[in-house]
Formats: structure tokens, C-alpha cells, sequence
């Protein structure tokens, strides 16, 4: 098959979340266990990180994956969804799986798939793990997709469990209350392996606590063990103290903005765990979060697409994640600040509006999605702020920037897939 025939058959045969919500989600692992069976359970081949959260499991999976790779070792790098190319869900040091190894998989099994009636993420993650095997990855980093407990990469045994932090998102799915939606990430906690757990939080400490002892897993809080701080408002460069006030790391990220922060002492605090296994000198370390974008093609987090005029894109799409991208905005101290923003139907819009700057111009718009919130219901959301509407989001950020100044910044976001179709489609 052509590559666009195959994407065809991928998204027409197999259910996408991206597309269909909540009904493209099965709370079995049955499926994924009978299609690993079938590819001969690759998924035991190799070590495995396996990370989990509300927010910051891209980052910190992708900060893992470049301080790994600059040790010397080949890693696999699961995620979810792509921004831009489905491809991009599965790599290996940075590189994109091959359409062909796709084909010949798809061609060699699919009707075996088809017949068992999985979705389109069970159908990627065990591709993920049979082009690991094939690739012969030293560490694969596997991202959850959604929740944990029910996920389809829970079917790993892996050498570390990372969940970045606990915030109200898919409670449809996962639950309405920060200690139902805990119970359901912890269900990555395995036996015997060691859990690092980004933030600490009262509501949820007691539910991660619990279940580690439960699996005899060795529990740790990654903000009870560092500090960061930095002379740059955006994290670029930063330093990692101890709890004796010590310096642990002085370092550069690749990744800017002021969320990163957290990501950055939870991935650090997870390569202490790793060093356990693997040889990680502190150059790797650093070489890792400074090249994180290089060594993972990371693209869609606070990316800077031009500068004259700025124009930014951020994926953030849930309440915690827009309430650091909003802020962080407002900080470019810019006076002409235009918004090209759409959503998707699953989302909390009634207390995300409450993050968004009245001082700002929306142009409101809806990725071409089934999910996608109608641009009738968004628009009821910004009666008291200044707003226009547009079909695409191509029209919108064509429209947004037009006669634009010094003092202009253009940001586009509220959805990945708001991020994913602007940049997929080049309206830049």
C-alpha cells in the first residue's frame, strides 16, 4: 500500500480516539494481550520506562528518551497522539518508524487484527513494540495513553514507573475526583519495580503510597527530593539543589517554558532510579536535556514557529496544562495579543475560559475532527471577550495574521489537534 492507503486502512479499519472519543476506548487488555500473542509478545524483549500522567508524560518521556540515547544506548520512544505524522508515535533515537515496516506488518496480520476488532492505539502499541524487537532497542520509553490501569501499554513489566502528576482530565473516563483518577494512573505500579512520582499532592500521596506498598515498590516523590530554580523565566538553563540545599545539576533544557520546570526534577529524579541499571554519566545528563528536540524530533511544546512576527503553538489542553501556557503568554509583556483556539468536545471549557485573557482577540475555530467542539458552542464561551469565528483553522491564523506589529504575538492552541492540523498543514 502507498503510505496514504495505509493511513486509510489504519484509521477506517481500527477505531481512533482522535477521531471518535470516548468510544474508541476499551477498558480490556485483552485485545492488546491477543495481538502481542500474535506478533510473539515483543513487549518482553526489552527493558521498558513506562510513564503515566495528567500532564508533562510527553515532556518527560521524550527528556528521558534524549538523556538515554546520549548515554550510548538505542531507545525506543512510544507516544501519543502525533502531531503532525502517525509515524512520529513510534521512533527510535529521534527517527520515525519506516512506512515500509508498517506495510509489512499491516500486510502480513492485519486481517488477523481486523478480527479481533481492536482500536486504532491497541493496533499502534503493539506495532510499537514488535518495530522496538525489530530494531533491537536497549530501552524502550512507553507513554501511557490514557489513564493507566486499563491502558493498552499496561501489558509491560517495566524497569521504572514515572507518573508525573495527578489533574482533572477525561474524568468521563477515569473519574470526577484527583483520588479516583490516582487510583487509575497508579495501576502502572508494578511488583518489585520502583515508582517515581513528579509531584507530590495530599489529595493523591496516600493513594500512590498505598498501592507501592501493596507491590513492595519502592516509592519516591520527585518534589520532595529536588529544587529548581533559574535566572531564565522560561527554564532555559537551571539548577537542580538536593535536600541539603546541594547542588545536584546545573544544566540547559531544550524544552522552554515555565511547566517544564516540574518535568525537569522528575525526569532527574527518575535517571537516579535508571542509574541503578544503566550506565548514565552526568554529560549524558545534561546533553540529554539540552538536545531533547534534536534527539527526539519533538515538535508542539511552546514551539516558536517564526519571530517576526512571534507566533507561537502550544498543545496544552486540559485546565492544569493551559494554566501555565496562558500565564506564560501573558509574560511576553506583548500589547497585541491575538488567540487562534479550538477544542474538542471532552474538554471542561466552563473553567479552562476562566484561564483565558480578556485583553486578548480569539479567532475561534474547530479541528477537522469528529470530536471537535462546534464552533456554535465555543463561540458561547467568549460572549464578553472579542472574538470572530472561522470554518478552518488555516482561515483563522491567516486572518490573525494580518497587519500585525512589533507588539503582536500570535498564539495557536487549546487542542493538539488544533497544534497538529496548523502544523500539518503548513499555515505558517
Amino acid at each position: 500500500m502507498k503510505y496514504s492507503d495505509l493511513l486509510h486502512y489504519l484509521y477506517a479499519k481500527f477505531p481512533s480516539f482522535q477521531h471518535v472519543g470516548k468510544s474508541a476506548y476499551v477498558p480490556s487488555l485483552q485485545n492488546i494481550r491477543d495481538l502481542l500473542a500474535l506478533l510473539g509478545n515483543p513487549e518482553r524483549e526489552m527493558a521498558c520506562v513506562h510513564v503515566a500522567g495528567t500532564n508533562g508524560k510527553g515532556s518527560t518521556s521524550h527528556f528521558i528518551a534524549s538523556i538515554i540515547q546520549e548515554a550510548g544506548y538505542t531507545v525506543g520512544l512510544y507516544t501519543s497522539p502525533h502531531i503532525v505524522d502517525f509515524r512520529e508515535r513510534i521512533r527510535v533515537n529521534g527517527k520515525n518508524v519506516s512506512a515500509q515496516f508498517l506495510n509489512a506488518v499491516l500486510s502480513k496480520y492485519g486481517k488477523d487484527f481486523e478480527k479481533m476488532e481492536p482500536s486504532m492505539f491497541e493496533v499502534s502499541t503493539a506495532l510499537a513494540f514488535a518495530y522496538f524487537r525489530k530494531k533491537n532497542v536497549d530501552v524502550a520509553v512507553i507513554e501511557v495513553g490514557l489513564g493507566g490501569r486499563l491502558d493498552s501499554t499496561n501489558v509491560i513489566t517495566p524497569k521504572l514507573s514515572v507518573i508525573t502528576n495527578i489533574g482533572y482530565d477525561h474524568t468521563q473516563i477515569l473519574g470526577d475526583t484527583l483520588t479516583k483518577i490516582a487510583a487509575e494512573k497508579a495501576g502502572i505500579i508494578k511488583p518489585n519495580v520502583p515508582v517515581v512520582i513528579g509531584e507530590y499532592h495530599p489529595e493523591t500521596a496516600p493513594v500512590f503510597t498505598s498501592v507501592a506498598k501493596k507491590n513492595n515498590s519502592c516509592i519516591t516523590f520527585a518534589s520532595n527530593e529536588y529544587k529548581i530554580s533559574s535566572e531564565s523565566k522560561w527554564f532555559e538553563t537551571f539548577e537542580l539543589t538536593d535536600g541539603k540545599g546541594a547542588t545536584a545539576l546545573k544544566a540547559h533544557s531544550g524544552l522552554h517554558g515555565a511547566y517544564q520546570a516540574k518535568n525537569i526534577v522528575t525526569v532527574f529524579t527518575a535517571i537516579q532510579e535508571l542509574k541503578k541499571l544503566f550506565t548514565i554519566p552526568v554529560a549524558a545528563i545534561k546533553r540529554g536535556y539540552k538536545n531533547v528536540v534534536v534527539n527526539t524530533n519533538l515538535i508542539g511544546r511552546w514551539q516558536i514557529i517564526s519571530r517576526k512576527p512571534l507566533v507561537i503553538c502550544d498543545t496544552g489542553h486540559n485546565y492544569d496544562g493551559i494554566s501555565y501556557t496562558m500565564p506564560q503568554l501573558m509574560s511576553l509583556g506583548k500589547k497585541d495579543v491575538r488567540i487562534v483556539w479550538g477544542m474538542v468536545n471532552d474538554k471542561d471549557i466552563s473553567s479552562i475560559i476562566t484561564l483565558l485573557p480578556n485583553d486578548a482577540t480569539y479567532y475561534l475555530c474547530k479541528p477537522q475532527i469528529e470530536r471537535a467542539m462546534p464552533l456554535e458552542r465555543l463561540e458561547t464561551f467568549f460572549a464578553d471577550k472579542k472574538h470572530s469565528s472561522y470554518v478552518t483553522i488555516a482561515d483563522a491564523y491567516r486572518t490573525a495574521i494580518q497587519k500585525v506589529t512589533s507588539e503582536t504575538v500570535v498564539f495557536v492552541g487549546g487542542s493538539s489537534y488544533v497544534v497538529a492540523e496548523f502544523l500539518s498543514k503548513k499555515s505558517h
